[in-house]
């Protein structure tokens, strides 16, 4: 009989229990489509966003007078990966248990469930080495010690970004292979304060969330409609300062727009003649202030290749987290990479507030578990990049990862060299779905709350499961309402910076109970925001 040929990973899905595609979304879960990127040769100038090197000194206190933000609002930068599709993420990627934590282990049938085979389950000894079990807790969080997440992740970053990072896992369920999930917490992030010196909010996606899953209908506001960047020249794209910089040099365009600024300045204090400020005192300094910005822009952006992803030898390059020739390979791994790049340094130099990096293909069963061990490793490497270069630039950053329900396996085993040995996924199954976030602070590792290990171990597993591996639904308000665990997610930022008591202030209407429960939801004591350091 002739040999069947090998199916790529990355050629689309086609699964006998689903239909034909025909949206956007099913075309991307199933990966007829990626996230879209192109190649681009790097710069050969540098870096990241920079302090005012023209702009005269006498101006420099009206930046922020005049409302123009210079450095993220100050907040702790904010990324998500949409995996859309439903990736598993617990038990064989993070480990998730019962009521006492992320090691109050399930039953071997549940570890099963979530593709983990009996001689692969946390509780026991690694037969192959004798000297250690399963689990893996280098990130703060449990991970399985053989998660292709983990091994992505560890691929990218240093031992010493790996010591300052820790995480939480939030059980709970969210419908299968389909964008109404309003996973993503943008919006409201934005409401507490997220906001960047360019732009409030990206995403990989031109969508409202600016990814795969939508965001909560009652935080939705489009005025910051997130931007779209899956690509370096989205991101040089960005600034505009009209013509000036191709006729002056940059530090004379900054010089011109002084000058216009101070002109005007000058003519509109004499036409007021020492006479009191009229009603035009409003435009006067709106005119005043859309000088300054454009003379703003112009120093800090007027060479778009400042903000050049590709050009900026932190991220692509000898010393980069990406060599030169995977990140212009001209393959899907390399277009991940190159919307991972363009996101994270956009949001983590602070030109953006928050971020969203979707990408396709994780509608991943019915198939070899190689499949799904390949894409969900080349998510981590697209996870560590982000964590190495907060780490590299001196900068916090949260980093949540979701999908659109998840999926479970039947016990088949896989033992092909990408399948390393693991149950084969089989079915969507939304009841097997974890969400988890990890926290990067470059003073310390975040302290998990909780006076003892049993405390902290519940704070660091926000609700559980059952012992059969399923999420048990009354464990949190989140656990079954996609709504209330977006605004979960949004808590623990808040939290982050000690600012969750404003949170019933800035979302009367929330269902995240009163202020006792929050204190259950919320994982980490504050960290300071002003070790923020990278300059913009």
């Amino acid at each position: 009989m002739p040999k069947s040929k090998q199916r790529k990973y990355d050629d689309p899905l086609r699964h006998a229990d689903h239909p034909r595609p025909r949206t956007r979304r099913e075309f991307l879960a199933q990966g007829f489509i990626m996230g879209g990127a192109t190649l681009v040769g790097t710069s050969s100038l540098t870096l990241s966003g920079r302090s005012h090197a023209t702009l005269s000194s006498d101006l420099i206190p009206l930046i922020t007078q005049c409302g123009i933000a210079t450095q993220g609002a100050g907040k702790i930068p904010f990324i998500a990966f949409d995996l859309a599709g439903g990736s598993n993420q617990a038990g064989s990627n993070v480990l998730v248990g019962q009521q006492g934590g992320q090691l109050d282990f399930l039953s071997t049938p549940g570890y099963e469930r979530q593709g983990l085979p009996g001689d692969m389950i946390p509780p026991i000894v690694n037969p192959q080495t004798t000297t250690n079990d399963f689990i893996d807790q280098q990130l703060g969080l449990a991970f399985h010690s053989d998660s292709a997440f983990l091994r992505g992740m560890m691929s990218r970053i240093s031992p010493s970004t790996a010591a300052n990072v820790n995480g939480a896992v939030i059980p709970a369920r969210s419908d299968n292979d389909t964008s109404n999930n309003p996973h993503n917490p943008m919006y409201g992030l934005a409401r507490a304060g997220s906001d960047g010196s360019l732009l409030t909010l990206i995403g990989s996606e031109n969508s409202d969330s600016g990814g795969n899953s939508m965001s909560p209908a009652m935080m939705i506001d489009l005025s910051i409609r997130p931007t779209k960047v899956d690509r370096p020249s989205d991101v040089t794209g960005l600034v505009d300062v009209g013509d000036l910089v191709s006729v002056f040099s940059q530090a004379d365009a900054v010089a011109v727009m002084e000058s216009i600024y101070r002109i005007s300045d000058q003519k509109m204090t004499d036409v007021d003649n020492g006479q009191s400020i009229t009603a035009d005192d409003v435009l006067k300094d709106l005119v005043r202030c859309g000088y300054l910005k454009s003379a703003d822009l112009a120093d800090r952006f007027g060479d778009p290749t400042t903000l050049d992803p590709a050009g900026d030898p932190l991220i692509v390059g000898p010393g980069g987290i990406f060599s030169s020739a995977e990140f212009n390979a001209g393959d899907n791994t390399a277009r991940e990479f190159q919307k991972t790049a363009s996101v994270m340094k956009m949001v983590i130099n602070g030109f953006a507030g928050a971020g969203t990096i979707e990408m396709g293909g994780y509608d991943y069963h019915g198939g070899a578990r190689a499949e799904g061990e390949v894409k969900d490793f080349r998510a981590g490497q697209c996870m560590g990049a982000c964590l190495e270069y907060a780490a590299i630039s001196g900068t916090p950053l949260m980093l949540y990862v979701m999908s659109d329900g998840s999926l479970s396996s039947n016990g088949v085993i896989d033992n092909s060299v990408d399948g390393r040995g693991k149950g084969e996924w089989t079915s969507d199954n939304s009841s097997t779905a974890a969400p988890f976030f990890l926290v990067y602070n470059p003073a310390r590792q975040a302290t998990l709350i909780g006076a003892t290990p049993e405390l902290r171990a519940i704070h660091q597993q926000i609700g559980y499961m059952r012992m059969d591996g399923s999420v048990e639904t009354a464990s949190t308000p989140a656990a079954n309402n996609v709504n209330l665990l977006a605004e979960t997610i949004i808590l623990n930022y808040m939290a982050l910076h000690g600012e969750q008591a404003n949170f019933g202030t800035l979302f009367p209407n929330h269902g995240l109970g009163n202020s006792t429960l929050q204190d259950s939801l919320t994982a980490f004591e504050p960290i300071v925001a002003g070790t923020i350091t990278n300059p913009v």
